[in-house]
């Protein structure tokens, strides 16, 4: 099948975080929203359209945020209950897409190829979107497309609350007069150096030839013109839930040394979410694994709000840990693994205050890009080589 004739659907909820707190308390609706850190030094999560007429966005400093817009509301934010609505949609579109991705907390990409053999593509995308808002009641908008570039940007044509679709044979013509800003993956530094090329619209940079853009942006360059001329090959991946990431360990010499144990899993989890952080996703569900002497083994699981941060996936992984062990044997051999995981990167813990630990993680992740993933680690999960031999890991 040409997968530039397919036909793959976005679907992006509208001011997600302001949407569910607006379901929650009416008396929001209409007026100016900001979810963040509640303190000066806190940064803009998400905003509604009101605050945005004020030059309000997400990543803004809360101070600036604040002196742009005097009478907005400030909401800290509910991680638990927004992954719970998350899930409410998700589970929605399992029910009646034949095949989709969670690409982030709000939004969906469906491949719906074929569809218009039995009802029509626009039909029965419009009935699906119209379903996910009276079951939840929670606006969200659509694009239909050819593929996951031209789809998206539909979606962002269509928002608020709308709809759009853009066959085939009006693909250029809808992509010609949009800024080169509309295109996913141009941020800011790309937007500013095609802005000194002349370059505003997708049209224009559509008729350089792809040799100069990669010239001028690398490798990414050829992605982005091929974005601007409306071809993308990248399929609707499947999403399960039991996409993860884990590692293991296996110990020579049987053990009961819990102090060891607990520095080790530390250890562990530090090792995978850096992982995690640099593959831009988020994890929700955390599983704790333990195998003893005589081969019996265990697991145990919980469900979080989306996140990427050490010290949450730590003491999520220890209580599970601490849950788990209750028989005092020997222990064989111990694993972690987070599970649940969508594209996104950690915006979703913006409204926590504090700033000192989100450049610390900044701070350490640079540090490992640099000089390899073992540079640095906390003091807690630092193991003492004399107490651990370790037979393998994966």
């Amino acid at each position: 099948m040409n997968i530039q004739n397919n036909t793959i659907v976005h679907l992006d909820m509208d001011t997600f975080f302001v949407s569910v707190e607006r379901r929650e308390n009416s008396g929001l609706i209409g007026k100016p929203v900001i979810i963040g850190g509640l303190s000066d030094r806190g940064v803009v999560a998400s905003c509604s359209y009101e605050a945005r007429r004020y030059g309000v966005h997400s990543a803004m400093p809360m101070r600036m945020a604040l002196s742009l817009c005097r009478d907005a509301i400030v909401i800290r934010g509910d991680m638990d209950l927004y992954s719970k609505r998350s899930r409410e949609v998700t589970d929605i579109i399992a029910d009646r897409a034949p095949v989709y991705e969670k690409a982030s907390i709000d939004e969906h990409y469906i491949d719906i190829s074929g569809m218009d053999r039995f009802i029509g593509s626009y039909k029965w995308t419009h009935e699906l979107r119209s379903s996910i808002i009276r079951e939840t009641g929670l606006p969200i908008s659509f694009g239909l497309s050819v593929n996951k570039t031209v789809s998206k940007i539909a979606t962002g044509e269509a928002k608020p609350n709308g709809e759009k679709e853009v066959p085939q044979n009006l693909v250029k013509p809808f992509l010609n007069p949009l800024s080169i800003k509309k295109i996913p993956g141009v941020g800011e530094k790309t937007c500013h150096l095609l802005h000194s090329m002349g370059v505003f619209t997708i049209h224009t940079l559509s008729d350089i030839p792809p040799e100069m853009i990669q010239n001028v942006l690398g490798k990414s360059g050829v992605d982005i013109w091929r974005k601007a001329n409306g071809i993308d090959f990248n399929p609707v991946i499947r999403y399960s839930e039991e996409k993860s990431i884990s590692t293991e360990r296996t110990f020579e010499t049987d053990t009961i040394d819990i102090q060891m144990l607990e520095r080790l899993l530390i250890s562990m989890v530090e090792k995978i979410v850096f992982k995690l952080r640099k593959n831009q996703k988020l994890a929700s569900v955390v599983t704790v694994k333990i195998r003893y002497a005589n081969y019996d083994t265990h697991t145990l699981q919980k469900k979080i709000a989306y996140t990427s941060f050490d010290h949450t996936l730590m003491t999520t992984a220890l209580e599970l840990f601490r849950r788990l062990y209750e028989r005092r044997m020997l222990i064989r051999l111990i694993g972690v693994k987070l599970g649940g995981l969508i594209g996104g990167v950690q915006q979703l813990d913006l409204f926590d205050n504090n700033e000192k630990m989100i450049k610390l993680y900044l701070s350490m992740d640079k540090i490992r890009m640099r000089f390899g993933s073992g540079a640095i680690h906390r003091a807690s999960g630092v193991e003492r080589s004399s107490k651990l031999q370790v037979l393998s890991s994966r």
